[in-house]
């Protein structure tokens, strides 16, 4: 497993990342004891780089994670504030954001969050500003050691751009969303803002774990908010329609060479571009885990197939991609 610094922080962290989503059972129901198995397979395969959020199973991601942290406090901790009932979309003050920050450390089990992220806050929150001098009034307290931002478009990754202070972006890239390459990597880059890539699989499309037969459980956004009903469109599949995702994905296999699998390119994909700090993967079974981890030491895909693989999503998937970006 190879590290990387994220951005001017410090914090070293694994290329490959878990992402802790998962294990509050919005990709369907885990057990606790599978919950645990799948962190430390992941400790075990070099992850030392875990991103969760309050809202994952209402807290149960981050109780889980805080219980899995006292048997390993060599590990980096990130999450995410608010979509918090008590917070979005309307109630956003300093004393309700430190409120949502003080139940994390408890869920934790911390006294200080090495990094904090705004998760998907309304535009006009990352517009005002306001939000980031209390951000860095808690890490001057001592409650977060640095923050960042998750979220969902290219506009709003700007606008958190203008804060001096922040570590880290948090945005959806992947071979079915690449509208980051040109837009946001090397601005984050000339600002040390470490970019944390999430969904580097479109919801599975890119693992091959989705087919046209696939079923999903009622509590996996991938039944529940394939169209956006729930929340941003471009959290499940990318934002491109099933139907014509896995179409797009059938065309995508063929541009690759034959001892090349799609997930490996995948991750590959994200690698090697250096802005990008960590890749985080979600895993519902150990041996996912394995495969993820094995890719950060694979060779680089060549000139040729990025220019290949940026030409399709420019000219096939790009049309189809739903929701701002």
């Amino acid at each position: 497993m190879q590290n990387r610094v994220l951005g001017k922080s410090g914090l070293v962290l694994s290329e490959i990342g878990l992402g802790c989503w998962q294990l509050g059972g919005d990709f369907g129901p885990v057990s606790e004891a599978q919950s645990l198995t799948i962190l430390e397979q992941a400790y075990q395969s070099g992850v030392h780089f875990y991103d969760t959020a309050d809202v994952y199973g209402a807290g149960l991601s981050e109780r889980l994670l805080g219980q899995f942290y006292q048997q390993h406090s060599d590990i980096t901790i990130a999450t995410k504030l608010g979509r918090d009932a008590n917070l979005y979309p309307n109630n956003y003050t300093k004393q309700t954001v430190k409120q949502s920050i003080e139940a994390s450390l408890q869920r934790l089990g911390l006294t200080s969050i090495p990094l904090i992220q705004l998760h998907c806050v309304p535009t006009q929150m990352l517009r005002d500003g306001e939000i980031f001098t209390w951000l860095a009034d808690f890490k001057q307290q001592g409650l977060i050691e640095h923050y960042g931002a998750s979220v969902e478009s290219m506009e709003e990754a700007k606008l958190c751009l203008k804060d001096p202070a922040l570590t880290s972006l948090q945005i959806i890239i992947n071979l079915f969303r690449q509208d980051a390459v040109a837009e946001v990597l090397d601005l984050a880059q000339a600002q040390q803002v470490g970019i944390i890539a999430r969904l580097p699989y479109a919801s599975g499309l890119l693992s091959g774990a989705v087919t046209a037969h696939r079923q999903f459980a009622e509590t996996d956004h991938r039944h529940y908010n394939r169209d956006g009903a729930a929340f941003h469109v471009g959290e499940t599949f990318a934002g491109l329609p099933l139907d014509k995702a896995l179409n797009l994905l059938e065309q995508l296999k063929a541009l690759l060479p034959e001892n090349l699998a799609i997930a490996e390119c995948a991750i590959r994909w994200l690698l090697d571009h250096p802005q990008i700090t960590s890749v985080i993967t979600g895993a519902s079974k150990p041996e996912q885990i394995q495969q993820n981890t094995h890719y950060s030491g694979q060779t680089s895909l060549s000139k040729d197939l990025h220019a290949k693989l940026a030409d399709f999503y420019q000219q096939e998937v790009s049309p189809w991609v739903r929701g701002n970006r």
